[in-house]
């Protein structure tokens, strides 16, 4: 099975609001690596790299987010896979 990568940058109150912790564990339940990282601009990058729908998934799920988040706006764009072996809270 080949992997694929995406990269998705997510607006909206999701700092403070346990987003890059929940995002981690559905990355995780799906199979997936990568990262959730804050940025300066208050939004959070994820990097997802797994299978096709695990990843699609993801996506879909980040509109959703934690209990506490409001998320306004996701952007996602293709992206190379890269060597990790986890899924990681930045």
């Amino acid at each position: 099975m080949q992997s694929i990568a995406k990269i998705a940058l997510v607006k909206g109150r999701v700092q403070g609001v346990w987003y890059r912790k929940n995002t981690q564990q559905q990355a995780l339940k799906l199979g997936l690596t990568g990262w959730a990282m804050n940025r300066k601009d208050g939004s959070v990058e994820v990097y997802a790299q797994g299978s096709n729908d695990a990843v699609d998934s993801l996506m879909q799920w980040l509109w959703k987010g934690s209990p506490l988040s409001r998320v306004d706006h996701v952007s996602i764009e293709q992206a190379e896979p890269v060597d990790i072996t986890s899924f990681e809270v930045r």
